[in-house]
């Protein structure tokens, strides 16, 4: 016999539950022996069964019956569930939710379909999921808020399901974009110390200009204006407003969802003044040395950015004695009559820690060995809080991880002790490169590379790679082993095939120096920042001549053939102090370099190249930089080798000039042929890009450029003209941190002109840094 136990639609399952105890014909109990699903199509039926709170040889019972549609509705795979009994057999029928077959889209200009598709998995909604209307529902208000964040607030999405076979459902978001909304007016009320223009100059939104349509700063985004109220709020805070106070914030609206405005009622109050400023607490009878690391003195105003700088530089300093757990506290107080403060610097060394042990943790594939060579803190040392930012700095270089976190866990049960996790999160150190670029000087670029920064974890590096600039194109092999010994020294492997046409711009020749060797380098750290580099190498130097070359190059290559070995030797040092090697803003670097071409070959000559480099920034985002870069070199016994000349002229170089066409020329053909002496000199002023706020990746910058090449009177066997005094070059340019490399294009026009020089007025290059 057949009984029907209960039939439950999804609108009314609760109210059938709650009523189950109440129904008249109550289910006999009885012991289960068999259960049934019906009803399966995608679910399988041991997916059911681990759901189900009835097993075989259970007492069938009202409640466990209703326990079961509970368990089996959670789940979320059933549209209907019934459970009915044949005997002692228990069957539970079921209705499957359809399956999400498709996710399409409609009317999209804005986005990206792809980058929809991700946003919506991100709320749960995915192709192959069950339907759920609530979860679309969600979704909708996801791609809503997506348009919200690009400030289209006019958006509408309409979302259409059709049934598809097999059970499945098509979606379909319909959107309608409409205008987005723009920031036609940012207001300040109370203002009467700063005008309105300085507080904008503050924000990262903006009113419309030029080039919004790169920065995207005319739309509004709710986290980009917190944090611009904070940035006007320490703007006050920094220049004495202890009072300074965000009384409102209004943004609004158009009808027609077109602009916004912004509106923002401050209080400002009055500047103070420093009255005083002392230390207090256990200062460790170090009184003197933390004195001097107060970087506000009474009679300065107020300023919160350089307390901030004062209590952080007396922690780092306690930390540097294993003090890990100092606090410094500022107690003010304020003479509102008179608009001065007196501050007191609460100083709690607490207590001193040592290091008992030090984890490296989320590394699996890199070797902990690596990681821990670069630590500068040592276990069961006194805890160091400058020797530990130097370590997370070192493993930060690696360049083998995106993040490196590094904290101080007090060791439970001494109070003395702590451990030091220092938790990384691998990145792919292997890489493929393929790049196209496009020079004023080299044209089309074509270049290749395969590399693997972290061969077998092991820290050693093996790079291969391919550049097909027309005037100097290489095929390089670098093998580099940071810690060849123990105690840090450096092996350098190269191997590299190159072909140079230092006159491919300035004549018709088709002049070549054709280069393949190879060298091995060490490098022995002699500071934290200090590196002495020493070499040998065999190279192998071919001239290619034509009827076109410089007479100079056809005598040299009369005398001496047309193929040189040469076997140099070498010796460099560097340091390098920059907050960034991609956009330097503070800073110094320094190299030195000198190469000694051996008996051994068949060429003897010296050369030495220094380059220095200096960063200052005098205000926000503007960065005053300095560069400048000498080189020498001379034959020995015979005359200076022309493959080893100096050229100037061009981008990275004297900007206004021909690439290579400074210095002395030939006396036949009048072309440029380098010089055995070579200065260039460069001042650079760069600033953000008007309308862009402060966007380091986006700059302008204004130059100054000297410079020349020199070489020896009859260099080559001929003599020559054209080596007078330095040439200057001045003008203007646009910096872009693109996302294929560094770009520069600058306009640059000479101060003087003198007969003969050759001047490109626009020129550009990606990767150059001066």
């Amino acid at each position: 016999m057949f009984k029907p136990h209960r039939f439950v639609p999804k609108t009314v399952v609760a109210a059938a539950i709650a009523a189950h105890g109440l129904v008249a014909h109550a289910t006999t109990p009885f012991v289960v022996k068999d259960i049934r699903i019906e009803g399966l199509q995608r679910v399988e039926p041991g997916t059911v069964f681990s759901y189900l709170p009835i097993k075989q040889g259970d007492t069938f019972t009202d409640e466990k019956a209703s326990e079961a549609i509970r368990a089996l509705y959670a789940t979320g795979f059933f549209n209907d569930v019934k459970i009915a009994t044949e005997g002692e057999v228990v069957v539970v029928q079921v209705l499957e939710r359809p399956a999400i077959g498709t996710i399409d889209f409609s009317g999209l200009h804005e986005f990206e379909k792809d980058n929809l598709i991700k946003a919506l998995r991100a709320v749960g909604l995915s192709q192959g999921r069950y339907y759920d209307k609530a979860l679309v529902d969600k979704a909708e208000q996801e791609l809503k808020r997506q348009y919200l964040t690009r400030g289209f607030y006019a958006a509408e999405v309409t979302t259409t399901i059709t049934p598809i076979d097999r059970n499945r459902v098509a979606v379909l978001f319909a959107v309608i974009e409409g205008p987005s909304a723009k920031i036609r007016q940012i207001n300040f009320i109370g203002n009467k110390s700063f005008s309105t223009g300085t507080l904008r100059d503050e924000m990262q939104l903006s009113t419309p200009n030029w080039f919004s349509w790169y920065t995207k700063n005319d739309l509004y985004s709710k986290e980009k204006l917190t944090g611009d109220l904070e940035n006007v709020r320490s703007y006050y805070l920094n220049r004495g407003y202890l009072e300074f106070n965000i009384e409102s914030t209004q943004v609004s609206i158009t009808p027609d969802k077109k602009d916004m405005y912004l509106t923002v009622t401050l209080h400002e109050g009055e500047p103070y003044t420093i009255n005083s400023i002392k230390l207090a607490g256990n200062l460790l009878d170090r009184e003197a040395e933390l004195n001097k690391l107060i970087k506000i003195k009474p009679g300065d105003k107020f300023s919160a950015e350089k307390l901030q700088a004062t209590t952080k530089a007396i922690v780092d300093k306690l930390g540097e004695y294993g003090y890990a757990f100092a606090t410094v506290n500022a107690l003010p107080q304020i003479d509102q009559e008179h608009h001065k403060v007196d501050l007191t610097l609460q100083v709690d060394p607490s207590r001193r820690v040592y290091v008992r042990r030090i984890n490296v943790v989320g590394n699996t594939r890199t070797r902990d060995e690596v990681v821990r060579r670069e630590m500068r803190q040592l276990e069961s040392s006194w805890f160091d809080s400058n020797r530990l930012a130097l370590s997370k700095d070192r493993i930060n270089r690696l360049g083998y991880f995106t993040d490196v976190d590094v904290t101080t866990i007090p060791v439970e049960g001494t109070p003395d002790q702590v451990d030091v996790d220092v938790k990384v999160a691998e990145k792919p150190t292997g890489a493929i490169t393929l790049g196209a670029g496009f020079s004023s000087t080299d044209k089309v670029v074509l270049s290749a590379g395969v590399s693997q920064d972290n061969v077998f974890g092991s820290g050693t590096s093996l790079s291969v790679n391919v550049n097909t600039a027309k005037t100097y194109r290489t095929l390089t092999v670098t093998q580099v082993d940071p810690y060849f010994t123990v105690d840090g020294i450096k092996r350098i492997t190269d191997l590299y095939y190159r072909t140079y046409e230092p006159l491919y711009y300035s004549t018709d020749s088709s002049f070549r120096i054709v280069t393949m060797g190879g060298d091995l380098k060490f490098g022995i750290p002699f500071s934290e920042v200090d590196t002495v580099y020493f070499g040998a190498g065999f190279e192998q130097n071919t001239l290619d001549v034509d009827a076109n070359t410089p007479q100079a190059y056809k005598n040299y290559v009369q005398d001496f053939g047309r193929v040189s070995n040469n076997v140099p030797l070498t010796v460099g040092w560097s340091r390098d102090a920059r907050d960034s090697a991609l956009v330097p803003s503070r800073g110094y670097f320094t190299q030195a370099n000198a190469e000694y071409g051996t008996p051994l070959g068949g060429v003897q000559y010296y050369k030495a190249d220094l380059q220095a480099q200096y960063y200052y920034s005098f205000s926000r985002g503007f960065v005053l930089g300095f560069n400048v870069q000498g080189g020498y070199g001379n034959g020995i016994g015979n005359a200076y080798p022309i493959f080893k000349n100096y050229y100037a002229g061009g981008i990275g170089s004297v900007r206004g000039y021909e690439p290579s066409s400074l210095g002395p020329r030939d006396a036949t053909t009048n072309d440029p042929i380098g010089g055995n002496k070579m200065f260039v000199s460069n001042i650079e002023l760069t600033f953000p890009l008007p309308g862009t706020g402060y966007d380091r990746t986006l700059r302008v910058f204004t130059f100054i450029d000297a410079g020349n090449v020199w070489g020896d009177p009859g260099q080559g066997g001929t003599t020559t003209t054209g080596s007078n005094g330095l040439r200057y070059g001045y003008g203007v340019g646009l910096a872009w941190i693109s996302p294929i490399g560094p770009l520069k294009l600058s306009l640059g026009f000479p101060l003087q002109k003198h007969t003969g020089d050759q001047y490109q007025k626009f020129q550009f290059q990606i990767g150059t840094a001066f």
